[in-house]
């Protein structure tokens, strides 16, 4: 009897997650809809979609949907994927609720080196239009720079942590400071530009999805794909970390290969994402949070919903930036912080401690 309850219990847990993660599936290819259909200027119907896809549509119609609109959605999903795992990884690999690339100063190290290789290493060309502010010629050292700064401030964080201790305080402390430094180096690169390159170095860090290609797109996909299948099967190495340090290595799990593997892999995302759209803050803070609050802290759930709900998010986001104030386009990084700061505060005043 007390063996058919559990199992009831069991297949109703995991009922309730599934069907959570199918209604972030729905939502997802609801506002992928949206997002080619509307638009600041151009009205498109669902029909006109399916028209350009098979290119019996018009020309005007099939160009905008083709090169315009359906790479900058599905960018926005990929990059809302990253950001989103990168940031419940983070959270969990760490012990640390605050976890995220944003908050450990991740995103703005990777901002550094990716303005370092437009700027100084002559990786990009930038222009006074809005429209292409900063145009990437070399993608790959532009993600490569970005990387490796991610990855200088990852390794001090690590190092600061193994000095004074892993405790929650200490991480976000050293990725304030390390945040701090990092975008004075922003600034200094800025301060010796000259003022098309200030401008466009600026419109750049505000994080904007409008400069998205099919080659971002193809370049994204290769890495954040394949980053998010390893967090998720990783996920009961990951349950086991949440147990504790100790717990995970009596179950035979080598925590520091985890932990350090985990934490290349988020930086690498961070980095990707920031290169090509610049710093889009909150995302993943506030996106594992919000799914930990609905769902529990289950890896083997939270990792593959966070990352499908953190595409979901950001696609809303980027389609209401792209409408609100229709036809000026806001860069999505500004209503992303704007709705990520007061959801993070409620977040806290009413949730409870997951560590």
């Amino acid at each position: 009897m007390e063996a058919t309850r559990a199992l009831e219990a069991y297949r109703k847990y995991v009922g309730k997650r599934a069907t959570f993660l199918a209604l972030v599936i729905i939502l997802l290819l609801v506002f992928t809809i949206l997002g080619v259909t509307i638009g600041s200027a151009t009205k498109i119907t669902v029909s006109d979609v399916f028209h350009a896809l098979s290119g019996t549509g018009q020309e005007w119609k099939i160009q905008v949907i083709r090169n315009i609109r359906l790479p900058r959605v599905l960018s926005a999903i990929l990059a809302g994927m990253a950001l989103a795992v990168g940031g419940a990884s983070m959270q969990t690999l760490l012990r640390n609720p605050l976890g995220s690339p944003f908050t450990l100063g991740i995103s703005h190290a990777a901002a550094f080196g990716a303005a370092f290789a437009v700027i100084v290493l002559g990786a990009g060309t930038v222009h006074s239009s809005s429209m292409d502010a900063v145009v990437i010629n070399n993608p790959y050292l532009v993600t490569t720079s970005a990387f490796a700064w991610s990855m200088v401030c990852t390794v001090a964080i690590f190092l600061l942590s193994k000095f004074k201790g892993p405790s929650p305080e200490t991480m976000i402390l050293a990725g304030i400071a390390l945040g701090s430094l990092f975008t004075s180096g922003l600034t200094a690169i800025e301060y010796f530009a000259n003022d098309v390159q200030l401008a466009s170095v600026i419109f750049w860090t505000f994080g904007d999805l409008g400069k998205s290609t099919w080659a971002d797109f193809g370049m994204m996909a290769a890495v954040v794909i394949p980053i998010t299948v390893y967090f998720t099967r990783n996920a009961w190495n990951y349950n086991a970390i949440d147990s504790g340090d100790e717990t995970a290595r009596s179950l035979g799990i080598d925590v520091e290969r985890i932990r350090l593997v985990g934490m290349v892999l988020a930086s690498l995302a961070t980095a990707l994402v920031v290169s090509f759209f610049g710093i889009i803050g909150f995302v993943g803070l506030v996106v594992p949070h919000i799914v930990r609050r609905l769902i529990g802290g289950n890896e083997m759930f939270l990792i593959p919903s966070a990352s499908l709900f953190g595409g979901a998010f950001l696609l809303i986001c980027d389609t209401a930036a792209r409408t609100l104030i229709s036809p000026f386009v806001l860069p999505v990084g500004i209503l992303t912080s704007f709705l990520g700061a007061p959801l993070f505060i409620y977040l806290l005043v009413r949730g409870k401690a997951y560590w």
